[in-house]
């Protein structure tokens, strides 16, 4: 008889997990397909395939370890349907009275399983770097959560880029302004590593492809890395060939290239194929062998132990409501366009059907274009977020809370972010080549071809002046906005108003 289950999750697919590390010989190990998970947001069907195909090789590898898993597949006859009910339908089938989980990345399974009638153990998820209590610690009597300095003690901490003295490689912690270089002309990149699928990966895409083929997203030239050995060649691969200019280019973006120097490396990150340290060794040992700058390495590392460390630190101290947060009050719906619908804005257009194609867009496409566009037009944060879950292979709450509630949509009052991100037209016009292919203009801020960009963000700034006047890094732009003449200030706002009351009556802006 089988006494306790243990549970692992699609994106908890890492070897050395602390529920797996607990287990027993005669545990059950408990992995299943669910539609609860798979459905509660219409995820991109590249998502769905990657999770799942790799859940089955991950459970393929546990086996041939000589562990005991039970598996449910989507299409068992049998599926409970939820992670809850597969525990417990494996605890009635074997007699066990007891589960253990590594702690889930989101409130909802959190209480799920503590919910269940069975005796759950949930063990803190140590793949992470940053504990909950280290996190705890490290905000308690701040007056701001700022990742920098966050940042830096996770620098001390595990030692990476650092020298004996204690000081940071190259004498200081941040390259960032090394990294905004705009795209020239015919750039060469090489893109992430590509896998064509194995029948195990095919079988999933099959399946998928009945279930999920309506979600928002293709299946077509499906390439992700579905096991440990693949992913770590994707890693292997990007440290070689594309971290070298990775931080230079890093906020680039490029009509018909989705990828430039990243490695989609977080997408291995967030289901457990690859690991926080591992990744980050990699990069740092490339810049001790002078293969790769120091700029593009931090820049990397920073990503890796900054923010993706910071960002889940926020969203577990800040408690299940942060999701919820909406300090600006907007509630516009989320218009069609971002589910496909024809737009004259290219680089909306560029960046959703990259999406659509790839669920994959990288920060700098998702902070300063849907993110910006979504802020200055005053779009619902929560219909965002379900956006943003829906539509990227790599999404989780605990990734997209902070970065979407808080960074981007600035809806949690500052709390990630000291000022709201956003901007007119004029960063996403030296950072890419979207706008010369627009029907609207960057260069023109009124009247036609204007681009809803420039219209916008003075529209946003003074919807929410009594909140943003005094904030010192915001203080320059409002004085601007005053400096205009008055009609020119009208002529602002009036045609912000018109755009966003066509936008609302569905007609094709």
């Amino acid at each position: 008889m089988v006494r306790r289950l243990i549970l692992v999750l699609g994106d908890q697919l890492s070897p050395d997990l602390s529920a797996l590390g607990a287990a027993r010989p005669d545990d059950l190990i408990v992995m299943a397909e669910v539609a609860e998970e798979a459905g509660y947001v219409p995820h991109h069907p590249k998502k769905v395939a990657f999770l799942f195909a790799a859940m089955r090789k991950f459970a393929a590898r546990l086996r041939a370890e000589g562990r005991n898993v039970a598996y449910t597949t989507l299409d068992d006859p049998e599926n409970a349907g939820s992670i809850t009910g597969e525990l417990l339908r494996r605890a009635t089938e074997h007699g066990a009275t007891e589960v253990i989980a590594t702690q889930p990345g989101e409130w909802r399974l959190i209480a799920a399983l503590d919910a269940l009638p069975l005796h759950v153990t949930q063990l803190a998820d140590d793949r992470f770097l940053a504990p909950h209590k280290l996190f705890r610690d490290w905000a308690e009597g701040r007056k701001e959560l700022r990742m920098e300095w966050f940042y830096r003690d996770m620098r001390r901490r595990t030692g990476l880029l650092m020298e004996a003295d204690g000081t940071p490689a190259g004498g200081q912690w941040n390259y960032d302004h090394d990294n905004r270089r705009p795209p020239p002309k015919g750039l060469a990149t090489p893109g992430p590593m590509r896998f064509a699928p194995d029948a195990a990966t095919q079988e999933v895409l099959d399946l998928v492809g009945r279930r999920f083929g309506n979600n928002f997203g293709t299946l077509d030239d499906f390439w992700f890395a579905t096991d440990h050995d693949e992913a770590a060649r994707a890693l292997e691969r990007f440290v070689a060939v594309a971290l070298p200019r990775f931080g230079d280019y890093q906020d680039a973006m490029v009509q018909g290239d989705a990828f430039l120097f990243h490695g989609v490396i977080g997408l291995y990150l967030n289901a457990g194929l690859l690991a926080p340290m591992q990744v980050c060794r990699a990069a740092e040992a490339a810049w001790k062998a002078g293969a790769a700058p120091l700029n593009a390495v931090e820049g990397f590392i920073r990503q890796v132990i900054g923010w993706r460390e910071y960002i889940r630190g926020i969203y577990f101290l800040e408690g299940p409501d942060y999701a919820a947060r909406n300090v600006l009050g907007h509630d516009r719906a989320l218009p069609g366009f971002f589910w496909g619908g024809e737009t004259r804005m290219n680089c909306i257009a560029q960046t959703v059907e990259q999406t659509r194609k790839e669920a994959y867009a990288h920060h700098i496409q998702r902070l300063m274009v849907t993110g910006n566009f979504a802020l200055v037009a005053g779009l619902s944060p929560q219909a965002v977020q379900h956006w943003y879950m829906s539509v990227y292979a790599d999404a989780y709450e605990w990734v997209m809370s902070a970065n979407v509630i808080g960074m981007s949509q600035h809806a949690d009052g500052g709390i990630v972010g000291s000022k709201p991100y956003v901007s007119s037209a004029n960063y996403i016009d030296r950072m890419s080549d979207y706008c010369k292919s627009c029907s609207y203009s960057a260069k023109v801020k009124t009247g036609p071809g204007a681009c809803p960009f420039n219209l916008l963000y003075w529209h946003f700034l003074i919807r929410h002046r009594d909140r943003f006047a005094r904030n010192p890094r915001m203080a320059q732009m409002y004085r601007s906005f005053d400096r205009m003449a008055e009609d020119k200030r009208e002529t602002i706002l009036a045609e912000g108003d018109a755009f966003l009351a066509r936008m609302n009556l569905g007609y094709i802006v």
